[in-house]
Formats: C-alpha cells, sequence, structure tokens
C-alpha cells in the first residue's frame, strides 16, 4: 500500500462569504507525480492555496506525512518541506536573478546549505548562471519560469506544487517545463502538479483528479483518464 504524503480530506474553503472549494478529498502519494485538473475558476489555485496555509480552510483537514497542517502558518508548512511555485512567477522583477535565488533560502536550515543550493539551481539551468546578474524582468518568458522553479529549489524541498507551470509559455518552452518536472521527480521529489495542459500532464503523472466548480467530480491514472470519454471530449478536443 502506498505512504500517501499529503491528504486533503474533506476540505472546504471561502473567498469572503463565496464557497469555492466544496468538501474535496484527494491524496498525493510520496515519490508520485498527482495531477489536479480542471478549467479556469474550478478551485485548483485555491487548493493549493489552502495546502500553502495562504488561505483558511472553513472545514476538513490536510495532512503531511500524518500531520494535520490545516491552520499552521504558511512559513511552518514550508518549514515542513511543502513548496508552492505559484501561477504567474511572481519573481522580484528588479531583482536579480541570484537574489531571486537567495529570497528563496529564507528558512534557517537552508542558509547553511545556500552555496550548495544555488549551484544546484545552475546545474539544472545553466541559462540562469550565465544570467545571475541580470534584473528577472528582463529574463525571456521561460528563464523566468525556470527562476521561479529554481526559487523553489533552494527551499530543499521534499514535496513541490506547481501551479500552472506552462502558463504562457512557448510550445519548445512548454516541453522544457515538463521536462524540468520529470528530472525533480527522477530526483525523488513528490510533486503536485496543477496544469490546463491536459495533453502533456497525463503523460506524465501517476494519478489524477479532475475538479469542476470546486468539486472533484473523476479521477484516475493518467492512463485512465486519457482513455475516457468525457476527459477526450472536454479537456483534449477528441
Amino acid at each position: 500500500m502506498e505512504t500517501q504524503t499529503l491528504e486533503i480530506n474533506s476540505v472546504s474553503a471561502y473567498y469572503g462569504d463565496t464557497k469555492v472549494l466544496w468538501d474535496i478529498s484527494l491524496a498525493v502519494a510520496l515519490g508520485r507525480i498527482v495531477a489536479l485538473l480542471g478549467s479556469n475558476g474550478a478551485g485548483k489555485t485555491t487548493t493549493l492555496r489552502s495546502v500553502c496555509g495562504l488561505l483558511p480552510i472553513r472545514s476538513g483537514e490536510i495532512k503531511y506525512n500524518g500531520k494535520v497542517i490545516s491552520g499552521m502558518a504558511s512559513y511552518e508548512i514550508a518549514a515542513l518541506g511543502i513548496t508552492l511555485i505559484p501561477e504567474g512567477r511572481q519573481l522580484f522583477p528588479q531583482m536579480s536573478v541570484e537574489d531571486n535565488l537567495l529570497v528563496g533560502s529564507f528558512l534557517k536550515r537552508d542558509k547553511k546549505r545556500r552555496e550548495e543550493n544555488i549551484s544546484r539551481v545552475y546545474e539544472l539551468f545553466p541559462q540562469l548562471s550565465s544570467r545571475k546578474k541580470q534584473w528577472a524582468e528582463n529574463l525571456s518568458g521561460g528563464e523566468q519560469q525556470m527562476l521561479a522553479i529554481g526559487r523553489g529549489m533552494m527551499q530543499e524541498p521534499k514535496v513541490m506544487m506547481f501551479d500552472e507551470p506552462s502558463l504562457g509559455l512557448s510550445p519548445f518552452m512548454v516541453k522544457e517545463v515538463f521536462s524540468v518536472v520529470n528530472t525533480l521527480h527522477k530526483q525523488g521529489i513528490t510533486i503536485f502538479l496543477v496544469e490546463q495542459n491536459v495533453r502533456q500532464t497525463l503523460k506524465i503523472t501517476d494519478y489524477c483528479y479532475v475538479i469542476e466548480n470546486g468539486r472533484i467530480v473523476q479521477k484516475g491514472t493518467g492512463k485512465e483518464l486519457e482513455e475516457d470519454p468525457k476527459i477526450r471530449q472536454t479537456y483534449l478536443g477528441l
């Protein structure tokens, strides 16, 4: 039986008085790539924000390695080894590439290995090494996404959550991003992926959930969903 490193159990969440998540439940198994699929406004980003402690939940619970983390501060959750690569990168545009990476090592334990971790980032993204003194706003969209991923790596995560990492990128860079996700997975990092590029996502994931209007409506392996008529029609255009 697989060990569930991240568990979301009957979670409901609101923005103000508007209910966005309706008693959703899902699990991310240790060492796996698990995806959450859905259209814009379905509740994908809200789910990730709830896990990170950026949005308090109203009911249910979220567990990490069997420990309840819902209600903890976001920095405490990050310290456990859960890192979010946010939608839209959210870099510091008028700071250098290297300074943006250093911001990622804000935890006390990470500061001790800053040089080691930054070397790992530059090894994975050599183009960032050649641009380390440039401002982040001067990078291409693909390079900015690599920088956002590299910043997350500086936290030495055990679980990396990606929110629409291919959004707005060229087809070539989309392939590059998915290749990086695969590489991080092979390095032993558990991946929780939110992505609208369903075709690419189904190729790399071990298990998927589909969310519509704040409710989980379908789940299965990537292969199972790829062969499902509704998924093929709604998300693959087949």
